[in-house]
């Protein structure tokens, strides 16, 4: 799949209902939790990374806190197709746009798909929060304790770029 084969658009309020159904296929609930803080992503801007015939192929949620913005969600439907990395310029297209001097996210030590797909596009591990998932896990008791590849979830890493 080629960036003709979709485009990105901004959400719209005809999507809520189904980032909302994106978010609990995620994890069972209306909200993720990052730095401990509870977010609900359905209520969030982004963008929809939309086939054609408008079927969705992918998801990006942002917030804009001062001068940084923080990339809440990201999924791709369909790996490899450049859809990630559409909907992640999107989000740094509209960070810039709003004057943001950073760009930030957070995801957790298991994710290492993701850690790749951010360092091959230019973020940098700027911190590790150790032990936060159990902070997170008092706010979201769904969260398993054993993640992706049979990694223990532990921790969770933070990764920026710096816009111009």
């Amino acid at each position: 799949m080629d960036t003709a084969d979709f485009t990105i658009r901004s959400l719209e309020p005809r999507d809520r209902d189904w980032v909302l159904g994106t978010v609990r296929y995620w994890g069972d609930t209306d909200y993720i939790v990052s730095r401990g803080r509870i977010v609900y992503a359905a209520e969030l801007p982004g963008f929809c990374a939309v086939a054609p015939n408008g079927r969705p192929l992918g998801l990006a949620t942002y917030e804009i806190t001062k001068d940084a913005c923080q990339l809440v969600t990201i999924h791709a439907f369909e790996r490899f197709s450049g859809i990630g990395t559409a909907l992640l310029a999107a989000v740094r297209d509209a960070a810039a746009a709003a004057g943001c001097r950073r760009l930030w996210l957070v995801t957790t030590n298991d994710n290492v798909d993701a850690l790749r797909f951010y360092q091959r596009r230019d973020l940098e591990l700027v911190a590790v929060h150790r032990g936060f998932r159990e902070v997170a896990r008092r706010l979201k008791p769904s969260i398993p304790l054993i993640g992706e590849y049979g990694i223990p979830l532990r921790d969770e890493i933070e990764l920026e770029i710096l816009l111009d």
